[in-house]
């Protein structure tokens, strides 16, 4: 019964961290790379599709992305999509190939993309502690209708505490990767 509510939190954590993986990586460094390109949608035959189900995204250089859409009648969409997302991008297209260049980041702007990068880690931490609290509370219950002991609620709660400074360690290290990739020059 514990060891369930043990894994189950451990999971939902560990799902945390991954979903704190996924946002950080759509916030741009000065590096290129294809996963920057993965929240732009197109229009395609009538539906929103993602970029990628309609065009090759490959790096060509450490500042630039090439896209190769699949069909010609693509072309200008794909570079209008990209003109209307949020990265803040000019695609540039010779043929059937889209360049990408992507603009070094000024200093205010690396400061900026700090912030909001602490502040997804830190919603992250908040995550974390929701889950363990979730726990602990399940885990009172089972104390409260009497199916453990004293003393396994405490070895429980002690185990949900490892559990939980593990995940925010994992945290913590993701944050410092991104903020070393967004100062890196």
């Amino acid at each position: 019964m514990i060891e369930d509510i043990k894994k189950d939190a451990d999971q939902r954590m560990a799902k945390s961290v991954e979903a704190l993986r996924g946002v950080l990586k759509k916030i741009r460094t000065g590096r290129a790379h294809t996963s920057l390109l993965d929240q732009v949608t197109v229009e395609y035959y009538g539906s929103k599709v993602p970029l990628s189900q309609v065009a090759n995204i490959s790096v060509e250089d450490a500042r630039t992305l090439t896209v190769t859409p699949w069909e010609k009648q693509m072309v200008a969409v794909v570079e209008k999509a990209i003109i209307d997302s949020d990265l803040g991008l000019t695609p540039n297209s010779a043929g059937m190939l889209i360049r990408v260049p992507l603009p070094p980041l000024t200093e205010e702007r690396r400061k900026e993309m700090i912030k909001l990068v602490r502040h997804e880690a830190e919603q992250g931490k908040i995550a974390i502690r929701n889950i363990r609290r979730d726990a602990l509370h399940s885990i009172k219950e089972l104390l409260k209708e009497k199916e453990i002991t004293e003393d396994d609620d405490h070895k429980a709660s002690d185990d949900m505490q490892k559990i939980t400074d593990a995940q925010i360690a994992q945290i913590d290290e993701v944050l410092k990767d991104k903020e070393k990739d967004l100062m890196e020059f």
